[in-house]
């Protein structure tokens, strides 16, 4: 019979099996020195004693998390070369989370309330992250389109520009949900830095421009929809 509350029994199983997929992450990439492997599986077992308390009830699910990670991994190791890696990489690590889910609700059956995706707070979050990061990048490519500067360097990443949009314009309505604004300015800052190291070798007026008034129209875009979200969000 169980002895531990329900939030510390789920704890548990989360981190044996972090410790144990660790461990087999070490095995499957080919780790050959053996005071390394001895040493992590000495910690891996310490570790595991002390969080069980010496409750023998988990190790049968240990034994199922662990060979079920260890023939995923050997499917894995099966299908590289024939799927595509990143395909591969997301169904492998979905697959884990799947087994640790199925053993946490062996031991502490909960239910998945799914109407809460469809509940109006949620909805809005999802309207607001598109918002802020693809339908900004359109919008912006179609104000921007009538000017066109050409970008002559080879060493720039391909989209490197609109996934650094993207990602700042989240960063930025992730710090208003936070109230951060002092975050915002310190991410306006390192931008700029940046920037103006590029645009100082460039020695193109045009570029400078362009960029700047890019950037301040992601953020601005990223202000506008951020404090929109935060507005409709009282109303709710």
């Amino acid at each position: 019979q169980l002895r531990l509350p329900l939030p510390v029994g789920r704890l548990k199983i989360l981190a044996i099996a972090t410790a144990m997929s660790a461990f087999f992450a070490l095995l499957m990439n080919k780790i050959t020195a053996y005071n390394s492997v001895t040493l992590f599986l000495n910690r891996s077992l310490v570790s595991l004693l002390v969080l069980l308390q010496f409750d023998f009830f988990y190790w049968p699910y240990i034994a199922l998390i662990v060979v079920s990670h260890l023939l995923i991994d050997l499917i894995k190791l099966n299908l590289e070369n024939k799927i595509n890696e990143r395909v591969l990489f997301s169904v492998d690590q979905l697959a884990h989370l799947i087994v640790i889910g199925i053993v946490v609700y062996i031991i502490h059956p909960f239910r998945l309330d799914f109407e809460k995706l469809y509940a109006p707070e949620s909805l809005l979050l999802v309207l607001a992250i598109l918002l802020t990061s693809f339908v900004s990048s359109i919008l912006m490519k179609i104000l921007l389109s009538r000017w066109f500067i050409e970008d002559n360097s080879d060493d720039s990443l391909k989209s490197a520009g609109k996934y650094i949009g993207i990602l700042e314009r989240l960063f930025v309505f992730a710090f208003i949900m936070l109230n951060q604004w002092s975050a915002i300015g310190l991410l306006i800052t390192a931008k700029s830095v940046f920037r103006f190291s590029d645009l100082s070798r460039a020695k193109d007026r045009k570029l400078t421009e362009y960029i700047l008034i890019g950037t301040l129209m992601s953020f601005g875009l990223a202000f506008l929809i951020g404090l929109l979200y935060k507005y409709l969000f009282g109303l709710l």
